[in-house]
């Protein structure tokens, strides 16, 4: 089989081809004329989409922000991938492979930001954030600004830089509800000194859902001299926007995520013109790439991973990405909104809906984040994720595009029960 004829095969198997998708898109031309947001409440339509999806029976699933796993057409689809690369062996990874990572992270820079050259896709958002950090130009006595709020391994991460280059870490407490932009601005500001390089800021926390400011604390930081690297693991395919207009200098996010991609890939965003300053975490198979490719190289990897990327954006393009993003706001209102009032109940995400989207975080008051969610399992049977640290203490909620509100009633029954209790 030659490259032009293998590449076309490819092609016929992808989700666009199969029965299901075009079943799908069917549902979404009955749907053309409604708007997003009035779509985001319809149940008959969502349980459309629900249908998609195997899933488990045992217990009701608010825990998708670890991993979103992959609707049915996605994972047939990769498992075809993985059957032909296996077939094709090292005729493939001597030939196309390249070229077909290169495709994915071409179509991924055109529906996220940035350029080709300036996407690449890594293993995850950690590996991404690692590869920023590890290869910054360090001197002994910069500083680093990153918050408690932050995602654990990439506080370790500008450890393990202090130890190395002998940086100075600042460390900052973003407000759970803040009354304002500038008040967070202000939190990063104030720790900036001459000596500061480089500021790590997530987009969305990941323990709150809360989105951050970024384009304002980018703007003021370039005003200073700092550069600004995002934590965007939970942001791609969950809310809408375009990496460039954040204002960054370097982004990261984790595609097994909100897009649906399977284990292993990320994405990293480096601006252009910073490329060249970061340091390889491992040498590429060729030195001195005129692109990202230079930071990226990871050896022989699971290529099938990187051919699902297209099946991911294919099946959220194919969704929308603004009536995902609805979706996602109202599954979060619907139930936060409810239990807000509710005394003995602490929601630990902003009310307003312009500072958060799918995920919330809550709390009952006197009971120890891990013991409430056990007792979510055990006695309600909903699944979720209890966290304990920088001052947030409750219970992740995430729910994803398949949840439905009769999930979130059972929910909100389950946390007035326990407060009640509390």
């Amino acid at each position: 089989m030659n490259k032009r004829s293998f590449l076309k095969r490819l092609a016929l198997t992808g989700i666009a081809s199969t029965p299901a998708f075009q079943s799908i898109s069917k549902t979404l031309q009955d749907y053309a004329e409604v708007t997003p947001a009035t779509l985001a409440s319809d149940e008959d339509f969502w349980a459309k989409i629900r249908s998609g999806y195997r899933l488990k029976n045992d217990y009701i699933n608010l825990e998708n922000g670890y991993y979103c796993f992959l609707p049915q057409e996605i994972l047939e689809h990769y498992i075809n991938h993985i059957r032909e690369i296996n077939y094709q062996g090292s005729w493939y990874f001597r030939t196309v492979q390249w070229d077909n990572k290169d495709k994915a992270a071409a179509r991924l820079a055109g529906e996220f930001g940035g350029t080709p050259d300036e996407v690449a896709i890594t293993r995850n958002a950690t590996e991404s954030l690692d590869i920023i950090i590890s290869g910054y130009p360090w001197q002994r006595g910069d500083e680093a600004i990153f918050a408690h709020q932050d995602y654990g391994s990439i506080k370790n991460m500008f450890e393990l830089a202090a130890r190395r280059h002998g940086i100075v870490n600042k460390i900052v407490d973003v407000p759970l509800l803040p009354k304002s932009d500038e008040e967070i601005v202000k939190v990063y500001e104030d720790a900036i000194t001459p000596r500061t390089k480089l500021i790590m800021v997530s987009h969305m926390i990941n323990i709150t859902g809360q989105i951050l400011p970024v384009k304002k604390i980018a703007d003021m930081a370039h005003a200073k001299g700092v550069e600004v690297m995002l934590d965007g693991a939970h942001c791609i395919a969950h809310f809408q926007f375009k990496i460039e207009d954040t204002g960054c200098d370097y982004y990261a996010c984790s595609l097994h995520k909100w897009l649906s991609v399977p284990i292993g890939a990320g994405l990293l965003y480096v601006k252009k013109d910073k490329i060249n300053k970061i340091w390889p975490l491992l040498a590429p198979y060729e030195l001195d790439h005129a692109n990202i490719k230079n930071l990226n190289h990871t050896g022989t990897h699971p290529v099938a991973t990187d051919l699902a990327v297209n099946n991911a954006l294919d099946f959220y393009q194919m969704i929308g990405g603004a009536r995902k993003e609805e979706r996602l706001r109202y599954l979060q209102t619907y139930w936060s909104d409810q239990v807000r009032d509710i005394p003995g109940i602490m929601v630990n995400t902003p009310a307003d809906p312009s500072r958060a989207c799918g995920i919330a975080n809550v709390g009952i008051k006197g009971m120890d984040p891990g013991e409430m969610a056990k007792t979510l399992l055990e006695k309600y049977k909903i699944y979720t994720v209890g966290i304990n640290y920088a001052g947030v203490v409750g219970c992740r909620i995430t729910p994803n595009v398949y949840t439905s509100t009769q999930e979130l009633d059972s929910f909100v029954k389950a946390l007035k029960e326990m407060s009640k209790n509390a």
